[in-house]
């Protein structure tokens, strides 16, 4: 008796790869994102291409699209900084968090899903052992991951571009803050959103995502976080 013939098996695409210039934005981005570029630090090119592993060209056009977002400077002697925050413009932040990211919140609610409550508590747990441990970093990656896993479900991609621009701004502020006192008194308002994510309750998450935004906001002024960095040795700068 003749064997069936098997069915070949259709080839599987390779990976794709991402480029090179994506990569070395993203890993800048993060710096600044997490606090690793204190407001006022001065961001070369040589010393960037050292830490990040990168070539010139890769460097300068992340530099070129940080800096069109706002979240680098571009001086006039050709450096490129953190900017430090004025007063007007946390307030700026303030309000534009507490309008947008309680809205993604609330039309994220009736489409979390069972696996996206579980998943959000890991990182919950996460997040509070990094304030038990004082892991400052830990508790940064942890915080950002629980709120963008909210607002990630939204289904508002425009609100969420806007939303991921205002923390990159609001980040190395938050990391002062967190270098200076510690992790006991940061906002953590992310059992009452848990427990409004599994009432299906919409309203009420909204409320504690902002309840949690003003916790963290209050927390950077009342500490003055707008303060500049360490004087840089300019003689480690480099033209852009």
């Amino acid at each position: 008796m003749e064997k069936p013939r098997e069915t070949p098996e259709a080839p599987r695409e390779a990976p794709r790869k991402v480029p090179s210039h994506e990569v070395t934005y993203c890993r800048l981005r993060d710096m600044i994102l997490f606090g690793q570029l204190a407001p006022g630090q001065a961001v070369t090119i040589q010393g960037l291409t050292a830490t990040l592993g990168a070539g010139m060209t890769p460097v300068r056009e992340a530099i070129r699209r940080l800096t069109a977002e706002g979240a680098l400077d571009l001086q006039d002697n050709r450096r490129v900084s953190v900017p430090v925050l004025t007063a007007g413009q946390m307030d700026e932040l303030a309000f534009a968090r507490l309008t947008l990211e309680p809205r993604l919140a609330e039309l994220a609610c009736p489409r979390m899903t069972g696996t996206d409550i579980a998943a959000l508590e890991q990182i919950d747990a996460e997040v509070n052992a990094a304030i038990r441990t004082g892991d400052v970093a830990r508790y940064l990656h942890g915080n950002y991951r629980f709120h963008f896993a909210i607002y990630d479900r939204a289904g508002a991609p425009i609100l969420l571009a806007i939303v991921q621009s205002l923390w990159l701004r609001f980040g190395p502020s938050l990391r002062v803050v967190c270098g200076r006192q510690g992790t006991s008194n940061l906002p953590d308002r992310h059992e009452e959103a848990l427990a409004a994510m599994r009432a299906g309750d919409a309203p009420a998450l909204a409320d504690a995502i902002a309840e949690d935004i003003r916790q963290g906001i209050s927390q950077v002024t009342l500490q003055g976080a707008s303060v500049t960095a360490a004087p840089v040795d300019r003689r480690q700068d480099a033209e852009i």
